[in-house]
């Protein structure tokens, strides 16, 4: 008989964040969050401007995927910034309704069920991919030596990272975790150049650790080019 998931598998499970969000679901009445991961987004104001208000301008449109946005308001802090091409998905339904009724003036955001490991959005179409907690959530036991089910979970969902994102796009990540037990799950199989900050407000908190990665272009380019085209060179 097999055991039942640990309370850290729990988190892989939409089932969970359905009764998590449906107990203490989003206030439809304000803007305030009910569950914000990692830093709200005035606190990750910072580093955002320089990974995207800087490197793309709200004028420019990006379009931005929120991978697993739950209930954060990042989506709505930054279409007040100008951007006004962003999709939300998440893999509980509640939130998702609960998101679309409580930012349905946002008319720029799209709120998306689906699974961040199977996503409907199509080859090299993003601009800007976004996590802040979700990939954590697919992450339990060693951290030296993960479960099997946690390298499947995290290299299906980075696999559809890669598949959907532009050529030029960027992936940002924000992680409580320690950059050396995260980085092999993020780049398994060497397709990212990638680089990590340290986010600490200075005053003692607990520091967070951003990620910016981007597609190695040679590598990614070369695994689209016809066989023949690969011998030749």
């Amino acid at each position: 008989m097999a055991e039942p998931p640990s309370e850290a598998e729990e988190l892989t499970f939409a089932s969970f964040w359905d009764k998590r969000y449906q107990d203490g679901g989003a206030d439809t009445s304000n803007t305030q969050p009910t569950h914000e991961w990692f830093r709200g987004f005035e606190s990750l104001k910072p580093w955002l401007s320089k990974y995207l208000f800087d490197a793309r301008p709200a004028e420019t449109a990006p379009l931005i995927l929120h991978l697993g946005c739950g209930d954060s308001t990042v989506p709505h802090g930054l279409y007040v910034s100008g951007y006004t091409h962003q999709i939300c998905v998440d893999f509980s339904t509640v939130v998702i309704k609960q998101m679309a009724e409580k930012f349905a003036m946002d008319t720029g955001i799209e709120w998306k069920y689906a699974d961040v490991r199977e996503l409907p959005e199509p080859d090299r179409s993003v601009d800007v991919a976004f996590d802040k907690g979700t990939l954590d959530a697919m992450i339990f036991g060693s951290p030296w030596s993960p479960p099997e089910t946690v390298k499947e979970n995290t290299g299906r969902y980075m696999d559809e990272v890669t598949r959907v994102l532009k050529d030029d796009g960027v992936f940002l990540y924000v992680t409580y975790r320690q950059p050396h037990f995260v980085k092999p799950l993020l780049n398994r199989d060497e397709r990212w150049d990638l680089i990590v900050e340290t986010l600490s407000d200075g005053e003692g908190s607990f520091d967070y650790f951003a990620f910016v990665l981007k597609k190695k272009l040679q590598l990614d380019l070369i695994q689209r080019l016809p066989l023949d085209t690969v011998e030749a060179q």
